[in-house]
Formats: C-alpha cells, sequence, structure tokens
C-alpha cells in the first residue's frame, strides 16, 4: 500500500467492513474505480450508502465532475443528498453507529492519492452518535437525487464523461 494512498485505502476498508450503513460527506466527488466498487457492493448487499454533496458550487468545474458522478451511483444503489442551503465543506463518514471520521480528506483524486490529508477516526466513542446526529439534521435540508430527476441531456452526459476522464487531472 502507498503511503499516498492510505485515505483511498481507509474508505475502502471501512466500506467492506460496513454492515448497515455508511454515510459520507463530501464537498468533491471524484472517484477512483476501486473506491466506486466499494460502493458498489456495499450498496449491492444492502448497505445504506449515502452520499452528501453540496448543491451550490464553489468551483464550477468541480462541481460539474461531482455531477457527472451522479448517476453511475445512483445506478448502483448509492443514494445522493445535494445540499441545498448552500456550499457544505464537511468531509466525515459515520459508519453502524461504531465508527467516525472527520478531517480534511476529499472523495477527489487530490484527496485520495496525491495529497497527504487528515483525518480523525473515532471508535466505539460518544462523538459517533453525535456526527451521526448531524448526519440526520442535514439530510433534512437536502435534496435527494435519483434516477427519475430526468438527468442532463445527451451534451451534458458526454461533457461529463470527459469530466470523469479528466478528473485524475484535477
Amino acid at each position: 500500500m502507498s503511503v499516498l494512498h492510505v485515505s483511498n485505502h481507509l474508505y475502502i476498508d471501512l466500506l467492506n467492513r460496513a454492515e448497515k450503513y455508511f454515510w459520507i460527506f463530501t464537498p468533491y466527488l471524484m472517484l477512483g474505480d476501486e473506491l466506486q466498487s466499494a460502493l458498489r457492493r456495499a450498496a449491492a448487499v444492502g448497505i445504506d450508502v449515502r452520499i452528501v454533496v453540496p448543491g451550490i458550487p464553489d468551483k464550477k468545474m468541480a462541481y460539474a465532475m461531482t455531477r457527472s458522478n451522479f448517476r453511475p451511483l445512483l445506478e448502483l444503489g448509492v443514494r445522493i443528498y445535494e445540499y441545498t442551503p448552500g456550499f457544505i465543506h464537511a468531509k466525515s463518514v459515520v459508519c453502524d453507529d461504531k465508527l467516525a471520521a472527520v478531517g480534511t480528506v476529499n472523495l477527489d483524486f487530490r484527496s485520495l492519492f496525491l495529497h497527504f490529508e487528515n483525518n480523525s477516526l473515532f471508535y466505539e466513542s460518544g462523538i459517533v452518535k453525535d456526527i451521526k446526529a448531524d448526519f440526520e439534521d442535514t439530510f433534512a435540508k437536502c435534496t435527494e437525487r435519483t434516477l427519475d430527476d430526468g438527468g442532463p441531456g445527451v451534451r451534458h452526459r458526454i461533457g461529463g464523461s470527459i469530466l470523469r476522464l479528466l478528473s485524475p487531472l484535477c
């Protein structure tokens, strides 16, 4: 395992160990193949996988890349929420009422593969309950995206595919 890929491997390992749910806050969503596969496996076995992203962008290109990942993840059974009051910059995970992580790790190529990022990991600590409550409060302020939203037209789908190809460079 490469030292630079610790965060990516952490999320994959946590997803593989999840039993009930795995919820994520991230301002950017640009996944590598292994992490996307872990999300797919978790959703396929009935784990409640939810990802909360901003409903209002700070960077238009990053926002377009994030949204280009919605359809493939929704098709896998991952639930995606957009935080509608503004830009959500939180980077945290809560899993199975046992574990939570809070830190600087975005779900993008820079955080997962290039930068040295930090997370605090909490296991069977009282803070896990508080972090879960924050997620539940936040879901109420979000719009859940579904495959029935209509999605982008052909031009935007092609553009999204190109953006996903370029996302490792961003």
